[in-house]
């Protein structure tokens, strides 16, 4: 394994997490729980076999994963994260809502999954009305479907399609997530193709964590 060669902790933890595609498999493992290997390379479009194959073992030499091999009908080897894995939620987290300010840009040849779609809102928003009842909100992306549920003040998705949605969020990735992370406002995001049916109201409900952690820094005194 390839190492920066450095005493300080930042570079030992990318010396374990920094290369190509690791990150990723950490993510698909927190999102879909223990995985087949073609579950995870189905959640990871572009990448090889064999270099999937190395990454795991990598992962699984540092202690971050493990494989058990499933009973049957599934018969076959299960990745999951060790405990010292699931550790790094907090920091793909942070990462993931750092990462907001470059996804502006819609690229035409990028890779899209309703897991994605579904993990945003509940990783990057906040019900900024908890008393409220509950409500649900159906999300279309480019053909992939994902719920929102705001329940008991906190926002629980899910991949699928609700049965009797109070909002239906439909539009290309860009406008959908756009709009829910605070990039856009409703307005631009119709310009970019979102279609909105039902109850906009639930709008004001999903807070973006973003604008949380800015106004925060705004009443910081200097």
């Amino acid at each position: 394994m390839r190492s920066y060669g450095q005493y300080c902790s930042i570079a030992r933890a990318l010396d374990v997490v920094g290369d190509r595609w690791t990150l990723l498999i950490v993510r698909e493992l927190l999102l879909q729980g223990p995985c087949r290997f073609t579950d995870l390379k189905n959640g990871l479009p572009g990448i090889a076999a064999n270099l999937l194959s190395t990454r795991l073992k990598e992962l699984e030499a540092a202690g971050l994963i493990s494989r058990e091999d499933a009973p049957p009908p599934i018969a076959t080897v299960l990745y999951r994260l060790t405990e010292s894995g699931q550790e790094l939620e907090p920091a793909l987290k942070a990462l993931g809502l750092w990462g907001l300010r470059f996804m502006a840009d819609e690229r035409p040849d990028d890779a899209f999954q309703a897991r994605w779609l579904a993990y945003a809102p509940e990783w990057f928003t906040t019900d900024a009305d908890p008393d409220a009842p509950p409500a649900v909100i159906q999300l279309i992306a480019s053909g992939e479907l994902a719920v929102i549920e705001l329940r008991n003040g906190r926002v629980h998705t899910r991949l699928g399609r609700a049965t009797d949605p109070d909002l239906v969020l439909d539009g290309p990735p860009r406008a959908v997530l756009g709009l829910l992370s605070g990039l856009i406002n409703l307005e631009r995001a119709g310009q970019l193709g979102l279609s909105t049916t039902g109850r906009r109201d639930l709008l004001t409900r999903l807070r973006p964590v973003a604008h949380d952690r800015a106004h925060a820094q705004d009443e910081t005194p200097g």
